[in-house]
């Protein structure tokens, strides 16, 4: 066991957690309005602590425990049975086994913390409680056991670095279909229904960034140098895709809005998650600027195709799931990290294929398996509030307290 790798996946877990609580919790409040902001933060408050508690006892051994035909693991691990402090030779050789396991309950926690952004301010918080509870152990543990914990696509030679498809894809995904089965909130296209607090999502996104460090850099599972190349491709990715975002805007618009820097600096960081351990700076340059433009176009677009994402998880992430996968099968480089692989640039066709193939897969059994699960949800609790409770928001109705007296 290593003292600094431990220390530093140790740090890289807090700081995770510190994206999700305060960050991403702050980041969606500060999005909706002031009649929501209770609820909405309550819900990734909820999230965490659920997902914590299912990770702990069966999500982890279902994600990463001994390999059941590469669909998902067995439950030899349950009520983490057998994790303890021997590193596990696959999990982190330089640190302990349990350090492991609570770096990935911070990532269990914080993927359907996300996708509540797409039913923002409509739905029932014991649904969003099923909802979080089930999709986290039916959709999230198979997906990452998938590409981390040996199953089929991680021997397929698919690369994810800390989260492309396992966390923004399937959350992206999973977002649209919420978004489709929901149905707009009242008012959408005729009400003003623009965030309330624009200083509260600028610092909220101050603390995703933060945080993502963890989230990228941690997952080189040790103070090395994969640690330095993906806290190096992150930072870089965030500052592209708020500059990108900000001059697309400001050309397709007139103006720079602070609601726009701080949605392309989360497109950045999520689009350089999957390659941030496998790219080099100019490469992650590229990749936040195609992110900052794109996931504005395709917020733009969102309008036209007539589904409500409130908080435009689709288009951040969703997009940055898809693009960011595609672009680690274009841009990744051994050069960079020999126990990575050579992109399409450089002439491997193969692995560019196993990722369109991981890209594919990750959304067709997100979209299905949200789809189901949200019909039971439905049919147990209701997924919807009522119109009353709606117009009324989410704080009285759901939690009976208000935010602002």
């Amino acid at each position: 066991m290593n003292e600094a790798d431990t220390a530093w996946v140790l740090v890289s877990s807090a700081f995770v957690l510190a994206m999700t609580l305060p960050g991403l919790a702050l980041f969606y409040g500060g999005l909706v309005r002031s009649k929501n902001v209770l609820g909405t933060i309550m819900q990734t408050f909820v999230v965490v602590c659920l997902v914590s508690l299912l990770w702990m006892a069966v999500g982890y051994s279902l994600a990463f425990g001994p390999d059941t035909e590469g669909l998902v693991g067995n439950l030899d691990w349950i009520g983490l049975s057998g994790v303890g402090l021997a590193p596990h030779a696959a999990y982190g050789p330089t640190i302990p086994h349990q350090a492991f396991m609570v770096f990935q309950m911070m990532f269990a926690a914080i993927t359907p913390a996300l996708i509540t952004g797409a039913f923002a301010e409509r739905m029932r918080f014991s649904a969003l409680v099923l909802f979080a509870g089930l999709w986290s152990l039916a959709i999230y543990c198979p997906i990452a056991h998938w590409l981390w914990g040996g199953g089929w696509l991680a021997r397929l030679g698919a690369l994810d670095f800390a989260g492309g498809a396992v966390v923004h894809l399937s959350s992206g995904v999973s977002a649209l279909v919420c978004a489709l089965v929901l149905g707009a909130r009242q008012g959408y296209g005729t009400d003003y229904l623009a965030p309330h607090n624009l200083p509260m999502v600028l610092l909220a996104t101050g603390l995703l960034w933060f945080g993502w460090f963890g989230f990228n850099a941690g997952s080189a599972l040790g103070a090395n140098e994969t640690a330095v190349i993906a806290f190096t491709a992150t930072h870089i990715g965030a500052a592209a895709g708020a500059l990108a975002w900000l001059a697309v805007e400001w050309a397709h618009r007139g103006t720079p809005t602070v609601l726009g820097i701080a949605s392309g600096a989360v497109a950045g960081l999520a689009m350089v998650t999957p390659g941030a351990g496998y790219v080099g700076p100019v490469s992650a340059l590229l990749i936040g600027g195609v992110a900052g433009a794109l996931s504005y176009w395709a917020i733009m677009k969102k309008g036209k195709l007539g589904y409500d994402d409130a908080l435009d998880v689709v288009g951040i992430h969703g997009v940055a799931g898809v693009f960011g996968m595609v672009m680690t099968g274009l841009l990744a480089s051994k050069g960079v990290n020999a126990s990575g692989a050579d992109g399409l640039w450089s002439g491997n066709l193969h692995f560019f294929g196993v990722q369109i193939l991981a890209v594919v897969a990750v959304s067709f059994f997100s979209a299905a398996g949200t789809l189901v699960i949200l019909k039971l949800v439905d049919r147990v609790v209701g997924l919807r509030v009522t119109a009353e409770e709606e117009r009324m928001g989410l704080d009285l109705s759901q939690h009976n307290e208000r935010a602002y007296s």
